[in-house]
Formats: C-alpha cells, sequence, structure tokens
C-alpha cells in the first residue's frame, strides 16, 4: 500500500509547517519487517533504582529475598520519582552501587536479581475498569504501575495525568511519530498491538479529561497508520490519525504539537497550557496493561539494529537486561562498533560497556560501524549558516558555540542556550564537523553547577541572616526578662522599705 492510498484512506486534515530540521537517512528498512520477538530471561537483571526524571527510588528489598514478577522492589520517592518493581521471580543477590546506563558510566543505586526461570508472578495490582474509573483512580494506578515516558524522557507519566487539575486541556496527542533513525519499536507496536494502543491512548485521554484524541505518524509507516486507525472510537471517544512528513525532530513535543494544531509552544512553557497533552505510543501500551490487568512496568520493546549487529532485530525485553545479553540473542557483533548507543544515532547515549542494563527509557540499542558513524576532523567555523537554518528552535548555534567557546556562558544563555532541545541537527549539518550539541550539553551543565552554586551561598546567607535574627531575638528576650525580673525586685524593695516605715511609726 503505497503513501497516496494511505492518506486518502486515513483522510488527513490540514497540518501546519515547523521551521528548520532535517531528513537523515532513516536506514529502518534493517528492522522496519522484523516482527517483535520475546527475549528470554538472562540470568541476571541488573535494575537500577534511577530510571526516571526526579529522586531516585527507595529500595524495599534486601540481598537474599527472594522476589516475584511484579513486586515493589524500589518505592518513588519525592513528588517527581517512579515505583520500580521486579520484572520476574528469583533471589536478590546485590543491592547497591553499579554502573550506570549513561555516558558517564558513573554507578547508581541498582538491585541485582538472580532469575530463577519460573516467572511466577505475585499478587498484580488491582484491576480497574476504565469506563467507570475516575480520572484520579487512573492516574493512582499508573503511578504505582511505575509508567514513565518510554519515548526517552522518562518523566513520570502520572505527573502528566494529573495536568487536568492546572490547565484547561483540550487535546491528547499520541507521538507515534519515532523519527528517529534505526528505531522502530514503536512501528511494530502500533502494527501488530493497535487495539492495546488505541485503548491506552482513550484511557490517558480519560484521565486528562479531553475528548480528543490524535496519533501523530510519520509518513514513512503506512503500515501502522493504517492499522491503528480501524480503531477509531475507543471507549466512545474520537480517535484520528494525522500522518505527519518524515523529517527530524518530529518527534520533539512542542514541534509535534505545532505541526498537528499550528500552536507554538513559548519557550520554557509546556504544552498543557495551550491545552494538549502528548504521550508516546509505547507509554499508552503501558497504560493499557497496567489499568485493565494490573500489570506493572517490567519490560518493554526496543530496536536492535546498526551494521555492526549480526541479526537487528525488534524484542520485548525486560527491565535490567544486561546490553550484552540483547546484543548476544541478536547473534553478536560482526564487528567492533564505532559507536554502541542506548537510543537513536540522534538523541542517544554512548556506552563504554556492554555490562550496563537496559532500562524503562531504552528504546534501542545501535551499534554502528566505521561506514555509518560519521568520524571526521573538525575544522574551525566558517559562519556558513547551516546550523540556523536546520535548527528547529529558531537559534543561531553557531553563535551560541562562540560564545561559549569565549567563556561567555551568560552571553551563550542570553541568545537561547537554555531554549535548545538536543536534538542535534546543527551538528549533523554543519560541514566543519564541530560537535555543537554536546557543547551546548557542557554549557548548560555549567550554567546550573553556577547557579547551583549561587543558590547554596543566598541560602547560605539566608540560613546565617536568620541564625543571627534568631539569637538576637534570645538575646532581646533576655535583656527584657531581666529588665522585668530587676523592675519587680526595685519594686519589691521599695514595698519593703514603705512597709519598714510604716511600722517603724
Amino acid at each position: 500500500m503505497n503513501l497516496s492510498s494511505i492518506a486518502a484512506f486515513l483522510n488527513p486534515v490540514n497540518l501546519f509547517s515547523i521551521r528548520g530540521g532535517i531528513h537523515p537517512e532513516t536506514r529502518k528498512f534493517l528492522t522496519a519487517d522484523c516482527a517483535i520477538e520475546e527475549m528470554p530471561l538472562p540470568k541476571l537483571l541488573r535494575i537500577p533504582l534511577q530510571q526516571h526524571i526526579g529522586a531516585e527510588a527507595a529500595a524495599l528489598v534486601k540481598r537474599g529475598d527472594r522476589v516475584l514478577k511484579g513486586q515493589l522492589i524500589g518505592k518513588a520517592r519525592g513528588p517527581v520519582s517512579a515505583n520500580i518493581h521486579s520484572p520476574t521471580s528469583g533471589t536478590v543477590v546485590a543491592v547497591g552501587e553499579f554502573v550506570a546506563p549513561h555516558p558517564s558510566g558513573l554507578p547508581v543505586p541498582t538491585v541485582t536479581i538472580r532469575t530463577d526461570g519460573l516467572d511466577e508472578w505475585g499478587p498484580r495490582l488491582p484491576r480497574l475498569r476504565p469506563e467507570t474509573a475516575s480520572p484520579a483512580e487512573i492516574a493512582a494506578q499508573v503511578a504505582e504501575a511505575g509508567i514513565v515516558g518510554m519515548g526517552g524522557a522518562t518523566f513520570p507519566s502520572a505527573i502528566k495525568l494529573n495536568l487536568r487539575d492546572r490547565y484547561p486541556l483540550t487535546t491528547l496527542i499520541i507521538n507515534a511519530a519515532e523519527c528517529e533513525p534505526y528505531l522502530t519499536c514503536d512501528d511494530r507496536l502500533i502494527r501488530e498491538h493497535a487495539e492495546e494502543v488505541a485503548d491506552g491512548a482513550a484511557i490517558i485521554a480519560k484521565a486528562l479529561g479531553v475528548d480528543e484524541i490524535i496519533i501523530a505518524i510519520e509518513s514513512n509507516k503506512p503500515q501502522a497508520a493504517a492499522a491503528i486507525a480501524h480503531f477509531n472510537q475507543p471507549l466512545g471517544l474520537r480517535l484520528q490519525v494525522k500522518v505527519v512528513p518524515t523529517q527530524y525532530p518530529m518527534g520533539s513535543e512542542k514541534h509535534l504539537v505545532q505541526m498537528v494544531t499550528g500552536k507554538e509552544t513559548p519557550a520554557r512553557a509546556l504544552t498543557a497550557e495551550l491545552g494538549v497533552v502528548v504521550h508516546n505510543a509505547a507509554t499508552a501500551h503501558a497504560v493499557h496493561l497496567a489499568v485493565r490487568y494490573g500489570e506493572p512496568l517490567i519490560s518493554r520493546l526496543l530496536t536492535v539494529s546498526g551494521r555492526a549487529i549480526s541479526r537487528p532485530a525488534n524484542l520485548r525485553v525486560r527491565i535490567g537486561t544486561p546490553v550484552l545479553d540483547i546484543i548476544n540473542h541478536c547473534g553478536g557483533l560482526t564487528e567492533d562498533p564505532e559507536r554502541l548507543l542506548l537510543g537513536g544515532p540522534m538523541m542517544g547515549q554512548p556506552i563504554a560497556t556492554q555490562r550496563v542494563p537496559i532500562v524503562k527509557g531504552t528504546n534501542g540499542i545501535l551499534a554502528l560501524s566505521a561506514s555509518e558513524a560519521r568520524k571526521e576532523d573538525m575544522m574551525p567555523c566558517i559562519r556558513c549558516g547551516t546550523c540556523v537554518q536546520a535548527c528547529p528552535c529558531g537559534l543561531t548555534p553557531f553563535e551560541m558555540n562562540a560564545r561559549i567557546q569565549s567563556g561567555d556562558l551568560d552571553g551563550a544563555a542570553r541568545v537561547g542556550l537554555m531554549d535548545c532541545v538536543n536534538c542535534g541537527c546543527c551538528s549533523y549539518v554543519c560541514p566543519s564537523n564541530i560537535p555543537l550539541v554536546q557543547g551546548f550539553a557542557f554549557a548548560r551543565g555549567k550554567l546550573a553547577e553556577k547557579q547551583s552554586r549561587k543558590h547554596q551561598q543566598e541560602e547560605t546567607k539566608r540560613l546565617a541572616a536568620a541564625r543571627i535574627a534568631r539569637e538576637e531575638a534570645i538575646a532581646e528576650k533576655k535583656r527584657a526578662a531581666m529588665a522585668k525580673r530587676k523592675s519587680e525586685m526595685a519594686a519589691k524593695k521599695a514595698e519593703e522599705a514603705a512597709a519598714a516605715q510604716e511600722a517603724a511609726k
């Protein structure tokens, strides 16, 4: 089925345009026709307690404990945090630090489980009937299930569901654009489980209190678009599919909202302020499982691809499975990869070791060969402006980079550094091969550190001033008490003297 017939079948409405963007080679053909496989359980699972934006979960288990599939092993801590559940049954062999699936390679608190092969379920969450459940009950169930944004952002999903209390919401957009090259796991999820994704979207819409659901899919996924278009009235709500152009970074939340609705989100504002909330397709599927069947988030789909992989595939993998086990399941490596990434080639995180586990936000493992990973010498900026044309946020990357290189971080912030979405378009098109996006990330980290130090200094001054004020108040209280006591003693002596004089008469 070609794109024109799909577009006619879906009867899409007019779309809007976004600035900038690029059209990299998609290379999705490596896995687009690979059906989802269930990966066997590994011998060890390493489950980090920090798999989300916000505070790490607090461990509820200790070494030697036997755990069951779906058991809560990490409790959300703080307003922005997420529960962590055991992906299978087995024995806890360690609760301690282990290398994080992050370029830093720094250790994070991790629960290590030796699987027993039984895959024995513990008590599941209570099932809900979304037809009769309240929005608050649905949001609470999503929170208990530990669901986070599975497109890579990993923001706790329940918090976004509760935005109904703060903003007048009208529209839910399910982000199925999957604009990163190589990745096809969302495409396969919708092609094989369209009804479940549509149901999850409707459950999210009910929790948000909206009646408009839009599934946004890039034009290079016609089968997925056709599959989910059949389920256009889940829970009695209206669902429409909008086929958006194949363009990177179409999956960026704010740019997708602008393409679909024509509404541009102001810098550092939320799309909810425009009445629109965006959730990923995989997140919708996880919500379906949590609400309908009481299943917490313990596994996810991911794409394993790249020319250095022997057998590219789309897999359903338990959270905490080591990257090495996944690569071995796919036949191993055909050569030493030039780059080994978790996620896509544009925004994915490079990793130094295959021992790291996959987490809730891992949507891909890419082993790129030397021919795929562009590696050329960096040259000075020629101020060609190509990066400006590519930037979807309308920034001037070459100017921000010049200010960063001169040490003027505040100046870089004034010309838009904090509005960068880290998409990498500027680095991709730069003819001088300048790692612009990496420099921007470094500069934002430095600014955050500077702001943190300033905040600490101000807080120290505030606490010192409060202590001085407190001590002065105590001293003043003591002085007042002593003066009162002296006054009372003087009055008493005067009374005694007066009494003595009266007695002498």
